[in-house]
């Protein structure tokens, strides 16, 4: 007699976390709002305690800041500044990344790249409209460059370019909110995608610096 099948409950931390992820992702949250975690309680029926974990989670992204006595609040928007930083201390890392990674490709790897691709290219028409389409974009990006920073097997560069990815994060939300400019980055990322399959370091390489300078100049216009 097969054992009867129990699903496996999600963490009420865990559901927390994407409640309020969907929340910066539909606007609900806007870009420097305080986050009360009594209100939150109240309002979401919850106790505090997955709550706070689940804020703390969200801090850990970049998307979330707790400030002293203060408590916790949604990342405020990046000014011009930050994302001119951000972007240069990208162009340090991530062509590196790239080369070495289509050095190391193996098709396991290329298949989760491709599946990325696939991903970030389906949210294209409604990504700026819909919320859903935009986390299906902003969860696509992230694992994209993820998996190029695993795969370039070099674990303090992995571990560099995981200090920056919070922040990536923060960028892709908050800055990029309803223009993603999914026309001009997919086809970016398709290049990358065939410099990878073609075990091309430095097309790789060249590749990825081109993606990022076209998000920055994207970003800033």
């Amino acid at each position: 007699m097969l054992a009867e099948y129990t699903p496996v409950r999600q963490p009420i931390a865990d559901q927390m976390y994407e409640v309020l992820l969907r929340q910066f992702m539909n606007g609900s949250r806007a870009a420097g709002e305080s986050l009360n975690i009594g209100a939150l309680s109240r309002e979401l029926n919850v106790s505090q305690t997955p709550l706070r974990e689940a804020l703390a989670r969200l801090e850990h992204t970049g998307l979330v800041r707790r400030e002293a006595l203060r408590g916790y609040r949604v990342a405020p928007m990046m000014s011009r500044n930050e994302i001119a930083q951000l972007m240069d201390a990208r162009l340090l890392l991530e062509p590196k990344l790239a080369s070495e990674a289509a050095l190391r490709a193996t098709p396991v790897f290329l298949r989760a790249i491709n599946e990325t691709v696939r991903d970030f290219a389906s949210a294209e028409p409604r990504a700026d409209v819909e919320s859903e389409e935009f986390g299906l974009y902003w969860s696509a990006d992230h694992r994209f460059h993820t998996l190029i920073a695993s795969q370039a097997g070099n674990p303090f560069l992995e571990t560099a370019y995981d200090a920056l990815s919070g922040q990536i994060q923060r960028f892709r939300l908050f800055s990029k909110m309803g223009h993603t400019g999914l026309d001009a980055a997919v086809p970016e990322h398709e290049v990358i995608l065939k410099a990878l399959e073609a075990g091309d370091p430095v097309a790789a390489s060249e590749a990825m610096r081109s993606h990022i300078e076209g998000a920055m100049r994207r970003s800033i216009g």
